[in-house]
């Protein structure tokens, strides 16, 4: 007696034909997943580095705006200003109190000093490039200093700006007002 075999041709195709991805196909895939992270991350950090730079503009913009009103028709003294707009409640929110203590987001000392006519604030720990940023982007100034040649044209060229911000990490930025 001869047994036959009912076989479905359609199955016997669906069998044959692989299943998954090959070896190649995933090293490929990983590989363009991998420049896609990349990608985005190289995004990220100048995005990051732009949002600091603003951030950090809008604070010593801020802080100036406060010490004018603070000592409006008075003179600002040769004394540090800091723990009066502490007391005034004149510093940003954006900046760490701890006591009379003010520091930015690097950890550096933020301070506001009376100078006779004139005030300074001082901004430490800033890096380079958000010092670069800062200062190219700065005006109503007298004055801005951040370890190389002074700043006394606004607004400041980005070769200026360059030129005075000279560490990589750490940038002790001093703006100079009326």
């Amino acid at each position: 007696m001869q047994r036959t075999y009912n076989v479905d041709l359609h199955k016997a195709a669906r069998f044959s034909r692989q299943d998954g991805a090959s070896l190649l196909e995933g090293i490929a895939y990983l590989g363009i997943a991998a420049i896609v992270v990349l990608g985005a991350v190289s995004l990220l950090t100048g995005a990051f580095g732009s949002a600091r730079a603003n951030q950090t503009s809008e604070e010593i913009v801020a802080m100036r705006t406060a010490v004018r009103k603070l000592y409006s028709g008075q003179p600002y003294g040769n004394a540090a200003l800091t723990a009066n707009l502490i007391a005034a409640n004149a510093i940003p929110n954006t900046l760490t109190r701890n006591g009379n203590v003010v520091t930015n987001s690097w950890g550096g000392a933020v301070t506001a000093t009376g100078t006779g006519t004139q005030f300074t604030i001082t901004y430490n720990a800033v890096p380079r490039d958000v010092c670069v940023a800062v200062i190219s982007g700065a005006s109503g100034w007298v004055r801005i200093q951040a370890g190389g040649p002074a700043v006394d044209v606004f607004p400041a060229t980005v070769q200026a700006a360059t030129g005075t911000c000279t560490n990589a990490n750490a940038n002790n930025i001093t703006f100079t007002s009326t």
